[in-house]
Parts: structure tokens; sequence; C-alpha cells
């Protein structure tokens, strides 16, 4: 079993910055890749970014140049660093750590105020 507890959202302006994080325990060493995705109001949960154990990351052009995931394993902990925000942006954000199983965490709100 895998735990993900998320933190960082908030309310900030059209340009502001935001850094989510996202903390894993449990049985982390399964883990392969790890991954933040958002859902906003009627529509559809989408990718954000994916980072794979070796660090190889993927984002969608939507957030390309914007966002940028990161991890540090001795902490157990994936980052999404949120610059130059939008209010397209805003949405709930969720970690996910996929292995031999899928897991995801609680979620924390993102609102991008204009």
């Amino acid at each position: 079993q895998v735990q993900l507890v998320e933190s960082g959202g908030g309310l900030v302006q059209a340009g502001g910055s935001l850094r989510l994080s996202c903390a894993a325990s449990g049985s982390i060493g399964s883990i392969s890749v790890m991954g933040w995705y958002r859902q906003a109001p009627g529509k559809r949960r989408e990718l954000v970014a994916t980072i794979t154990k070796g660090g190889s990351t993927n984002y969608p052009d939507s957030v390309k140049g914007r966002f940028t995931i990161s991890r540090d394993n001795a902490k157990s902990t994936v980052y999404l660093q949120m610059n130059n925000l939008k209010p397209e942006d805003t949405a709930v954000y969720y970690c996910r750590a996929v292995g031999p199983w899928d897991y995801w965490g609680q979620g924390t709100q993102v609102t991008v105020s204009s």
C-alpha cells in the first residue's frame, strides 16, 4: 500500500506561482512513476506532469514551460512548481503513484483569479 498526501494549494492571482507537494509513504519502493493530474468542475481529469523513477518528465502543451515536476527521493516527495498561473489552471490537483497498483491522493484545490 502507498499513501499520498498533497499540500500547497490555494488562491493566487493570474501570473502568480504555487508549489504543490505530494508526500508518499508505505511501499514506495514499488512506485515506478509519479504524476500530477487535475480536474476542473464539469471536466475530465487530465494529465499535468509525470516523472519516472529515473527522472524523465512529461508535460502536456498546456503547461509546458510553466510547470515543473521534480522529486526528492530522500523525502519520498514529489513537487509541482507552477509559474505564470492562468485562470484556466483552476482545478483540484491530484497526486498519482503508479506501481503494481494505482494510487491517488485526496486532492488539493488550486484557484487562480483573473
